[in-house]
């Protein structure tokens, strides 16, 4: 059964498709069926810039387990560059 969990964030970074790299202004995540990895249900990224149109695209489909490491790992990652002077801290950080 399709769960419909999904939401969208705006984002600000660059990703690479098949006709090279691109500027990505949002991100849709869901939590639903995945279309090619072997799960029932996986954590869906797409990262998009629908004015680019279709091809400027790159999706990622995690299990549950996969999603919850990268984003401990990044936060680490995070943490360890804002402790090294390495990242100007920002106000959703003062919560953490």
């Amino acid at each position: 059964m399709c769960t419909m969990i999904v939401q969208q964030v705006a984002i600000d970074g660059s990703g690479k498709g098949t006709s090279g790299w691109f500027t990505l202004r949002q991100a849709n995540v869901s939590y639903d069926h995945p279309f090619h990895a072997p799960l029932e249900h996986a954590l869906n990224i797409d990262f998009v810039n629908e004015a680019q149109g279709p091809g400027a695209r790159v999706a990622v489909e995690l299990s549950a387990a996969s999603a919850r490491t990268l984003v401990e790992t990044i936060l680490a990652v995070l943490d360890r560059a804002a402790a090294g002077g390495h990242l100007e801290p920002v106000a959703s950080d003062a919560s953490r």
